[in-house]
């Protein structure tokens, strides 16, 4: 992996280590706003993900949700407002900032190769190569086998034939790849677009499973999706974005699933708070 260890971190192996008294939260988004034109696509907009935790960030189509996450990653860059990360401002101007800071997005369309398989993918651009003969490089499809079914021991993923095609696999497979690969990168953050759209009611309960391993193994998680049961299923908090503005942000525990309908649609819950 280009000299990065395919075993979790010291950090990813325990959910008992306390982040430092001083750092509240992993993630801070403060003020954050954007307008394409005369569209205002952000208002005012403050986001805080704390260590080891799942955040459900739900909203209507065109609510916000994609341009804040954007503006995390790089993809953006907002208009007013900033961003501190493990208590610091940081400046992220572009996705390889992101990255840097351990930051991965895991997109509604994987970003997998279909011709390609499991190994190809979770390596996809940073192939491990071996000298051959003295003076070649080629490719150490070996290496990249075995710290493939590494990474997916450690998630418990069930992927026997690593030589498949990404396309000859189920939805459920294909996004567990897609998350072996952003947890390849070793990140502090996860955030996954819409993860179980599309799939089998068998095959959500195992992304579900998988979300929540991500928190015990330390890895925060924002959670975008538009099935309000997979959110109240693994998420600590909800936050409920509205028209580009931040509507309320509630312990999962606090609010039912009529309450954040309310709230995405009405702007308000249903006993008018």
């Amino acid at each position: 992996m280009n000299g990065q260890s395919v075993q979790l971190s010291k950090t990813q192996t325990s959910s008992t280590t306390d982040p430092p008294k001083s750092e509240k939260n992993l993630v801070e988004m403060v003020g954050i706003s954007k307008s394409f034109g005369g569209l205002h696509a952000l208002k005012d907009v403050d986001l805080n993900v704390g260590y080891h935790e799942v955040v459900g960030l739900v909203g209507d189509n065109a609510a916000g949700k994609s341009t804040l996450m954007k503006i995390l990653t790089g993809a953006y860059n907002a208009d007013a407002g900033y961003i501190r990360f493990e208590g610091s401002q940081v400046d992220i101007r572009r996705p390889q900032d992101s990255r840097g800071l351990g930051i991965e997005m895991i997109y509604q369309d994987l970003g997998l190769c279909p011709k390609r398989n499991v190994a190809a993918n979770l390596f996809l651009g940073r192939e491990e190569t071996r000298v051959s003969l003295g003076i070649l490089r080629i490719l150490d499809w070996p290496k990249m086998k075995r710290d493939t079914a590494t990474i997916l021991e450690n998630l418990h993923i069930n992927i026997k034939q690593l030589e498949r095609p990404i396309e000859k696999l189920s939805g459920g497979q294909r996004q567990a790849v897609a998350i072996g690969r952003a947890v390849s990168f070793d990140p502090k953050l996860v955030i996954m677009d819409e993860p179980t759209a599309s799939l089998a009611l068998k095959e959500v309960g195992a992304v579900l499973e998988l979300i929540g391993s991500l928190r015990d193994r330390g890895i925060s998680v924002i959670l975008i999706s538009h099935r309000l049961q997979d959110v109240f299923e693994v998420a600590d908090r909800i936050a409920v974005l509205r028209a580009g503005e931040m509507i309320a942000t509630h312990p999962r525990a606090d609010v039912t699933m009529d309450d954040i309908v309310s709230l995405m649609f009405l702007g308000r819950e249903r006993n008018g708070r």
